[in-house]
């Protein structure tokens, strides 16, 4: 009797995009980045914070609601959503018709949210790093794979929709 553990399938890098890990992490990692850095450098709240927290709330409820619609795009069209994994549809409907990636607006929406809400300017100051981590380290690398895979049906998807928004 064979005690191992099932292997999963190895995913070859040229079917799939080549982003190796979860892009969650990204603005998680940021935002924990943020809170240690208002916390050793004594940092000030943002100016105005009481007043922000409503609208950072709201923001991150919305970025929350954002992420939960995407994902379900996703299931309908029965792909997916870890980066790493092939895509076998172009998903333009719901929020893919604004943004060609509102599951990672609203992570950031969330990050920035959160900033609002707890009034840090330390997960403030790290909100444009987490903007660039991901769009150049998981985006780009996304929509090269993409490219590859779709051609001209990416290209027009592009032409019609930004990819923030």
């Amino acid at each position: 009797m064979d005690d191992e553990p099932p292997q999963l399938p190895r995913i070859d890098p040229s079917i799939a995009p080549a982003v190796g890990f979860p892009p969650p992490l990204v603005f998680l990692g940021f935002l924990l980045l943020g809170l240690l850095l208002d916390d050793v450098m004594h940092l000030p709240p943002i100016p105005m914070g009481r007043a922000l927290e409503w609208p950072g709330f709201g923001l991150m409820m919305a970025g929350i609601g954002l992420i939960i619609v995407s994902l379900g795009m996703f299931s309908a069209y029965g792909e997916d959503p870890q980066p790493w994994t092939p895509s076998q549809a172009i998903i333009a409907r719901g929020p893919y018709r604004h943004s060609r990636n509102p599951m990672y607006l609203g992570m950031l929406m969330i990050q920035l949210g959160y900033a609002l809400w707890d009034a840090s300017m330390g997960v403030l100051a790290f909100v444009p790093f987490a903007f660039i981590a991901i769009d150049r380290a998981v985006i780009a690398r996304e929509e090269s794979y993409l490219r590859r895979k779709f051609g001209k049906a990416f290209e027009d998807y592009c032409a019609r929709v930004r990819r923030w928004i």
